[in-house]
């Protein structure tokens, strides 16, 4: 711990954040099996930027995390759509440094043995781009989907698309067996993608891991930001992963008796009705207790690394713990989420709890501020969300925990 002065919020210590967990650090936090590590499973990565050299870049993180190496054969990089006629206004697609390499990197390290398979869509912005991939998926070989399990480590804002478009998607994915695990979002709310009943919405935990690799505490992500402005903190608000109760989809057969009316109901118009809400499940997001991420530079060729999070890596995790789960199974599990409400309350997750006084303290460098992030904040003037014993708008039903998960979910499959 670190003390601090002034106090915020009555605090004057905080721990470091860490310099990026490792994959063992990772399959330990979530009990990742060597007996399961999703061999013949494929694994689809939608992205709209390519990596730079993904399967050197995936051989050298291999290398360094201590896992075996990957083959050339499981890792497969296709290129989608095009930008045809775009229309004026279209929303710009996003730069990220690193995206592509963590959801790769994510998913390696929960499942080594799976096939990769990552799908760069064009279009005439980023949604456009992202859906296209989602497409090319299912559309497959025309005989059957590309992949059974689909990462999607981003989101569509609401207002963006009309949700019936996301919908369609949703609802073919789940007829065809195909699982899509759609980030929550990485500011709190909902968004289009996460909150259609058909896909898995994937939140987002704070994770302290001891020097054993034990697990110390977990819960939402959700941070109260202070930067130090002339020896005052200044509070900058929340971030966090998204969720809430949509205004759109009623709530879905799979969490009547689960969510509690307190979350599931909502206000529209002069009527109270119960909703879909959201997230379904979660695993760590917050980039205090991010993952090392490793990157292709293409500058210089070289291989550097930085911290990544979000419920971007959040979703791949999950994605990669599937895998290991239908691993040897018959048949793919394809829409998960009737399963993950039904075993609810067992040893399958991990409940994430509340969490109280606990914060990270980053001192000031050359080029910024001190800043402190007091974890599991919660501000109803910024959102609804809460973090509770049970099921939450943070983190749905909890986070994996290994076998009992994966046992779980081959048992209540059949």
């Amino acid at each position: 711990m670190r003390s601090f002065s002034p106090s915020y919020r009555g605090l004057t210590k905080g721990s470091l954040p860490i310099c990026g967990y490792s994959a063992t650090q990772l399959r330990a936090a979530y009990g990742a099996s060597w007996a399961a590590t999703g061999h013949g499973q494929t694994i689809a990565l939608t992205e709209s930027e390519a990596p730079t050299a993904m399967l050197q870049t995936l051989r050298e993180y291999a290398k360094r995390n201590h896992l075996p190496a990957p083959k050339a054969s499981q890792y497969k990089e296709i290129h989608v759509g095009s930008s045809g006629q775009c229309s004026k206004g279209s929303r710009d697609a996003a730069q990220y440094n690193d995206e592509a390499e963590m959801d790769s990197e994510a998913v390696y390290a929960m499942a080594p043995s799976a096939n990769q398979l990552m799908v760069v869509g064009n279009g005439c912005d980023e949604d456009h781009a992202l859906l296209n991939a989602i497409l090319a998926v299912l559309i497959g070989d025309g005989h059957r989907p590309l992949a059974s399990i689909v990462s999607n480590s981003w989101q569509i804002p609401i207002g963006d698309l009309p949700p019936q478009t996301v919908h369609a998607i949703a609802v073919r994915a789940a007829a065809e067996g195909v699982g899509l695990y759609f980030s929550s979002g990485d500011t709190p709310g909902l968004t289009t993608t996460a909150s259609d009943p058909y896909v898995v919405a994937v939140g987002g935990t704070t994770l302290g891991l001891g020097r054993w690799n034990n697990r110390v505490f977990e819960t939402g992500w959700s941070n109260d930001t202070a930067v130090l402005d002339e020896g005052k903190w200044s509070d900058i608000g929340i971030s966090g992963a998204g969720g809430g109760t949509s205004l759109d989809y009623a709530q879905p057969a799979y969490q009547k008796g689960v969510v509690p009316p307190s979350m599931s109901h909502v206000r529209i118009g002069n009527r109270t009705v119960v909703n879909r809400t959201v997230p379904d499940i979660a695993a760590v997001a917050d980039l205090d207790t991010g993952m090392l991420t490793g990157y292709t530079s293409s500058d210089d060729g070289q291989y550097k690394t930085q911290v990544n999070a979000g419920t971007s890596l959040a979703a791949p995790l999950i994605a990669g713990l599937i895998a290991d789960a239908q691993q040897g199974q018959r048949t793919s599990f394809g829409f998960t989420n009737p399963l993950f409400y039904r075993l609810y309350g067992t040893r399958a997750f991990h409940d994430v709890l509340p969490l109280q006084n606990l914060a990270a303290y980053t001192p000031a460098n050359s080029t910024d501020s001190a800043s402190v992030d007091v974890f599991d904040s919660q501000n109803s003037s910024d959102t609804d969300q809460v973090t509770a014993k049970g099921y939450d708008t943070v983190t749905g039903v909890g986070t994996p925990n290994g076998l009992a998960f994966i046992l779980g979910l081959r048992r209540t499959a059949r």
